[in-house]
């Protein structure tokens, strides 16, 4: 053999045993990460609190980075929060009362939708029809579930907060008022003791408003009336303009009944015409006294 062949055989040789060591580490290093993934494999299944710690910290890792990307924090469970239903799943007559109180009032069909489900539902177990819960609900605050009055009532069905504050504790405390479920259960309670004190549904009324001392309720009653007439016609049916207006009646003079605890703030001192409420009214005017229904569900 050459000189230049042996050079050459040397060098394969050469080349040949570094292609063998590095394939002879690469095995070993598969090997090697083989038994560290089984060792953490095993170790995990036996200790399912590391296992917990794991996978917290990786979603917690995913989330950080998926804001990173978007910019702002991301809460699938979000929608949970949500006041809101789809208006078109519904009863028929659920139905119509929410897309009528949504074109009257300006709201969005979806939390209408929500709040006439829960107002049925509630007048289910109370006995109360439950258009006359979303007649004052629309007298009171159009639908506003963050409304509040200058003498302190709030929410959807403006209770006082500070006077009801024991029916909140039932809800977590007196912030629960600026939730609308929970601002309906709580009024539609106030009611009940208002309507059981007076013994009719009008005198139940004036009670609400604060106004069961003084002549009159400013139109009040008859107002929420009128609205309750209106809900219960869409309810059955009926084609009603959400534009009607009724004439408002000139409140005839009344005795005055025994003081009592009012559910509003009232200044006794006020004129006859304002002496309901102090809060601003957003809905039709009050309807003739014909147009007074019942308060039970029909």
């Amino acid at each position: 053999m050459t000189a230049s062949g042996s050079v050459l055989a040397g060098i394969r040789t050469f080349a040949s045993d570094v292609v063998d060591g590095f394939m002879e580490l690469v095995h070993s290093g598969f090997a090697l990460i083989g038994l560290a993934v089984a060792l953490v494999c095993i170790t995990l299944a036996a200790r399912p609190d590391l296992r917990s710690i794991g996978e917290d910290h990786l979603r917690a890792w995913l989330h950080d980075r998926h804001v990173a990307v978007l910019g702002s924090p991301i809460e699938p469970g979000a929608v949970d929060r949500a006041t809101a239903a789809n208006p078109k799943e519904l009863p028929v007559e659920q139905a119509k009362v929410a897309f009528w109180l949504s074109k009257k009032y300006r709201v969005a069909p979806e939390p209408i939708a929500a709040l006439v489900s829960e107002a049925y539902s509630i007048g289910a177990r109370t006995k109360l029809d439950p258009t006359l819960i979303l007649a004052i609900m629309a007298v009171e605050s159009s639908f506003n579930p963050f409304a509040q009055s200058s003498v302190g009532a709030q929410g959807l069905m403006q209770v006082m907060t500070r006077v009801h504050n024991d029916k909140y504790s039932d809800f977590g405390g007196d912030l629960a008022a600026f939730d609308p479920v929970t601002n309906m259960r709580v009024g539609v309670r106030v009611l009940q003791e208002c309507i059981a004190r007076a013994g009719s549904l009008e005198g139940g009324l004036r009670y609400y408003v604060g106004a069961a001392n003084l002549p009159d309720d400013g139109g009040y009653s008859t107002k929420v009336l009128a609205e309750h007439f209106r809900l219960r016609q869409v309810a059955n049916g009926k084609s009603v303009s959400t534009t009607t207006v009724t004439p408002t009646p000139i409140p005839a003079a009344k005795p005055a009944a025994a003081p009592v605890v009012t559910t509003k703030a009232v200044t006794p001192a006020a004129p006859p015409a304002k002496a309901a409420s102090t809060e601003a009214r957003a809905s039709d005017a009050p309807a003739p006294a014909s147009e007074k229904v019942a308060m039970l569900a029909h």
